[in-house]
């Protein structure tokens, strides 16, 4: 069967994060993940404590094993284990652990700056929250645009301020939609990440949050399944009272139901995660990640849809 989505090198049905950078930057590039040392307004009291329920003690940064190092040592020692596997190709400084436009300005231009005169370095990518976007601090990320691509990639998890509240994220809804109605008069590039399988969420709240999202102006998504792990409040929720995780099968069916009312221009960095498995409680499906993005190209092929399938028709 003919694959009838336009942006693929690979038969992939929807706009792969790899066929971007190849177009984009006409090479093999990929992230180099980094720990800034910031935190959350949600962690510092500032919004709460904890963090959110489903958050580990490295705030999402598991995979960084020199996170103790310093910034420029810890992206040579990511930088090498990534051109081991491919070598010579360029990099994206990617600040994953916690909020990394959290603090002081100062403290993110010295973490920053490091990496503008580096030529192998297209892009930098910062993970945060709606909420820790300043107007200096938008100024500022937009002025490096001149210089390199500059991506936000803002934690949303779910437009449904009721599980919001359950998970401990300290916004609203109403707070992101206002950073990124900000950001859309900027040369910043937006990502937007959400989880499927929160507590409490069906099929109907999922496929919502990406209909509250689907008219923005932002760049890119991550879908990511639920990921119940050793050491955070939810891992102990959990234990105490389980409740019913989506399958693998619920799971398919879902992503491919968001990913077919998404823009076709909507670049899809992710469509499941990658767990530490020594610190994954569950579930343990999430462990064999290419069976999943099998399984999802499978169905869509199998059902003849792709990216955007029904975007136009959604937004006539």
């Amino acid at each position: 069967m003919n694959n009838p989505f336009p942006y693929s090198l690979d038969n992939k049905r929807y706009h792969t994060f790899n066929y971007y950078l190849k177009s984009t930057y006409h090479h093999k590039t990929a992230k180099v993940m980094l720990d800034g040392g910031f935190t959350c307004p949600n962690r510092d009291g500032t919004k709460g404590y904890g963090g959110c329920t489903f958050c580990s003690l490295k705030g999402s940064g598991d995979s960084n094993f020199y996170a103790d190092h310093q910034i420029v040592e810890q992206f040579a020692k990511n930088k090498a284990i990534m051109q081991r596997k491919w070598p010579y190709c360029l990099l994206i400084p990617y600040f994953q652990s916690f909020s990394n436009t959290y603090g002081p300005l100062d403290k993110i231009k010295s973490m920053t700056e490091p990496f503008l005169s580096m030529a192998d370095v297209p892009a930098i990518t910062y993970a945060t929250r709606c909420d820790c976007l300043s107007d200096e601090v938008i100024a500022y990320l937009d002025a490096l645009t001149a210089q390199k691509d500059i991506w936000l990639e803002l934690g949303l998890q779910t437009s449904n301020d009721q599980t919001a509240l359950l998970i401990n994220r300290g916004h609203s809804f109403a707070e992101f939609l206002s950073a990124m109605a900000k950001l859309k008069t900027t040369k910043i590039k937006t990502c937007i990440h959400i989880i499927n399988g929160l507590k409490g969420e069906d099929k109907t709240a999922m496929i919502k949050t990406i209909t509250d999202i689907s008219h923005l102006s932002f760049d890119a998504i991550k879908i990511h399944m639920l990921h119940i792990v050793k050491n955070t409040r939810m891992a102990d929720e959990y234990l105490n009272n389980p409740w019913p995780l989506l399958t693998r099968e619920e799971y398919i069916d879902i992503v491919i139901s968001q990913l077919e009312l998404l823009s076709p221009n909507v670049i899809i960095e992710r469509l499941t995660g990658d767990p530490v498995q020594s610190d994954l409680i569950a579930p343990f499906w999430t462990v064999k990640k290419i069976d999943v993005l099998n399984g999802i190209d499978k169905q869509m092929t199998k059902m003849d849809t792709y990216q955007g399938k029904y975007y136009a028709h959604d937004h006539l």
